[in-house]
């Protein structure tokens, strides 16, 4: 009797890593339900101007972002993270149903800034989760396909919007009640499909995050790989605007959630090819890309005067997205020590979150006093100083595979 040679089996992808990735589809399909409305609504309906839309979206995305540097300390404090995905996913799930609620602008504004709040609490601990279990050799795919997944949900939530604004006749209000159900449906995914890795450790001691002791342990390559990420979100400010620029083409509202349907959907089917190809290849390579891609998007939706060119500039903003996001996520679990990647991804969205504020309220302003073009024209020319950078970005060893 003969037996076959064969080779070693290949990696898979962890169960808890695809089940994250169902968490994140449904609660995006949720969010973008409502943040592919929510500019009109708040622009249109409610008054609100340009610069205020840019403040209160920076200022949510900060919020995320700044909450992420406690709550992954917490994770790794606690050698726990399933915890903390529950409470952030709870939170978000339970500010769904104020949007539609809303009789004013100030509940709106609390409902956003609460649910970004839930997205901060949860950020780091999945992206240290997801770092935790994935095997080094294949490390680059599993954020890249929970990153696809999420943004399967990020372009199914537009798309969701489109057929309900036609159902219900262009009622916002209607419509953001259908962002309710999976977003609880995220939490209960959570609850009883998400597993804590074996070797999950007991609390220890608390180290804060922002404790010069702590932040000596990390090495001058995860600090450049942080600054380098700050500066790529400064030039990249709300998806808000990319909505607005869609609504002066003259479409019509029940099809305007479709510009995010688009971005979402190129995120979605790039995001995992090129998490793939970052295993085997230069990954600033890859990065100085994104941004090469994110410079002629934000030169095409400048200078667009319709829908078609307008949506093509969309559509790349999205491929930059898939091109940049997962590759920064890996390079910030790579750089990191293993003990501190809750802290790690932490700082690193703390800092992200101070620019990402700071990018959409000079959006915002530019928008109100220059026009829609030299808000991206202005994306453009600063986009080129992290494409510099990434010649100087640490080189990454690969993995054997």
């Amino acid at each position: 009797m003969t037996s076959k040679a064969s080779g070693p089996d290949p990696i898979r992808i962890p169960r808890t890593v695809w089940m994250l990735g169902f968490v994140s589809l449904f609660m995006d399909l949720s969010s973008e339900l409502i943040h592919a409305l929510l500019p009109i609504f708040l622009v249109t309906t409610m008054g609100m101007s340009v610069s205020a839309l840019g403040v209160l979206e920076g200022a949510a995305e900060a919020t995320a972002m700044i909450v992420k540097i406690f709550s992954g300390s917490l994770s790794d404090w606690l050698g726990r993270r399933k915890a903390l995905l529950l409470a952030g996913y709870g939170v978000a799930a339970l500010s769904k149903p104020l949007f539609p609620l809303a009789g004013t602008p100030a509940v709106v504004i609390a409902a956003r800034l609460v649910d970004r709040l839930g997205k901060g609490i949860r950020g780091a601990p999945r992206d240290a989760l997801v770092a935790d279990v994935a095997p080094p050799s294949i490390r680059g795919a599993c954020f890249g396909l929970r990153q696809s997944m999420d943004t399967v949900g990020a372009f199914a939530g537009p798309l969701a919007a489109i057929a309900l604004m036609f159902w219900f006749q262009d009622s916002i209000r209607a419509v953001l009640w259908f962002a309710v159900v999976p977003a609880f449906i995220s939490v209960g995914l959570i609850a009883f499909g998400v597993k804590e890795p074996a070797g999950a450790s007991s609390p220890g001691t608390f180290r804060s995050p922002l404790a010069w002791r702590t932040l000596r342990e990390f090495p001058a390559r995860y600090w450049f790989v942080v600054v380098l990420g700050a500066v790529v979100t400064l030039t990249r400010f709300s998806e808000a605007f990319l909505v607005l620029r869609a609504q002066q083409t003259g479409m019509n509202i029940a099809w305007i959630p479709g510009a995010m349907a688009i971005m979402s959907v190129v995120y979605s089917l790039s995001a995992y090819p090129v998490g793939v190809l970052s295993d085997r290849v230069d990954r600033r390579v890859l990065l100085a890309l994104g941004l090469i891609i994110l410079i002629a998007s934000d030169l095409m939706l400048g200078a667009s005067t319709s829908v078609v060119s307008v949506l093509a500039g969309v559509a790349l903003w999205g491929l930059h997205m898939g091109f940049t996001q997962g590759i920064l996520a890996a390079m910030v679990a790579e750089t990191a020590p293993q003990t501190l990647r809750g802290n790690a991804f932490g700082l690193f969205n703390l800092f992200s979150g101070v620019f990402m504020l700071l990018a959409s309220v000079i959006a915002g302003w530019l928008w109100d006093r220059h026009g829609a073009p030299a808000t991206f024209y202005a994306g453009a020319v600063l986009a080129v100083i992290p494409l510099a950078m990434c010649r100087f970005a640490p080189r990454l060893a690969k993995q054997k595979h």
